[in-house]
C-alpha cells in the first residue's frame, strides 16, 4: 500500500479550489442571486456606479441596473475589507449556444485590482463550465485585464473578428432584383 501522502495526491477533489482563494485577505466573493451587492453605506446602483466612475464609465440609473441585473443570467462581485464594492462581473446567456460577459470591472485605485480581476475572471469560466457547458463565450474588457484573460485561456481575438452574412434571394430572382440589392420588389 502506497504511503498516505502519496494516496492524497491521487485524490481528485470534489470541487476545484475557490476563487475566493485567490482574493486578499479579508476581500469576498459575492456570487448572485445568493449575495446581495448593496452595503450599509449604499444601494447595489450607487456601488456599481461609483465602482463604473473609478474605472471611468459613464453610470448607469438605478432602474437601469435593475434592469440589467435582473437580465443578467447570473452576477459576481467582490467586497474588499471596508465592504465596498471593487469589483464586478456579469453574465448573460441563451442557455444553449452564446455566453457574454459584460461589465468587466475592478477599482483601479485597489491595491488588490489584479487579484480581483484574476477571482472574477475565473469563477465566471468555472460557473460557465458548470451551468452552460458548450457554450461560446464572449466579452470586451480593458487593456489591464487581457494578460488576466490570456493567463485564465482566452483567445484575444483569433483570426481577427471577421462580420458574417448571407444574402436572401428567392429561387429564379437574379441578384440585381434582390431586395439586398435595391432594385426589384
Amino acid at each position: 500500500m502506497p504511503p498516505p501522502d502519496r494516496l492524497a495526491s491521487l485524490l481528485i477533489p470534489f470541487r476545484p479550489s475557490g476563487s475566493a482563494q485567490l482574493l486578499p485577505q479579508g476581500y469576498r466573493l459575492i456570487q448572485s442571486p445568493e449575495g446581495d451587492l448593496a452595503t450599509e453605506g449604499e444601494t447595489a446602483a450607487e456601488g456599481l456606479n461609483r465602482l463604473l466612475r473609478a474605472c471611468e464609465e459613464r453610470p448607469r440609473s438605478p432602474e437601469r441596473w435593475g434592469q440589467v441585473l435582473a437580465r443578467s443570467t447570473w452576477h459576481l462581485g467582490v467586497k474588499d475589507r471596508q465592504d465596498r464594492l471593487v469589483g464586478f462581473l456579469r453574465a448573460t446567456s441563451d442557455l444553449a449556444l452564446n455566453a457574454n460577459l459584460w461589465d468587466l470591472l475592478s477599482d483601479p485605485a485597489d491595491p488588490g485590482r489584479d487579484q480581483v480581476l484574476t477571482a472574477l475572471v475565473r469563477c465566471a469560466l468555472g460557473r460557465l463550465r458548470r451551468e452552460l457547458a458548450g457554450c461560446s463565450v464572449s466579452l470586451s474588457a480593458t487593456p489591464e485585464a487581457l494578460e488576466i484573460l490570456h493567463g485564465a485561456g482566452f483567445v484575444v481575438d483569433p483570426g481577427g473578428i471577421r462580420a458574417m452574412g448571407l444574402t436572401l434571394t428567392t429561387p429564379g430572382m437574379d441578384q440585381k432584383e434582390s431586395p439586398r440589392s435595391g432594385g426589384g420588389i
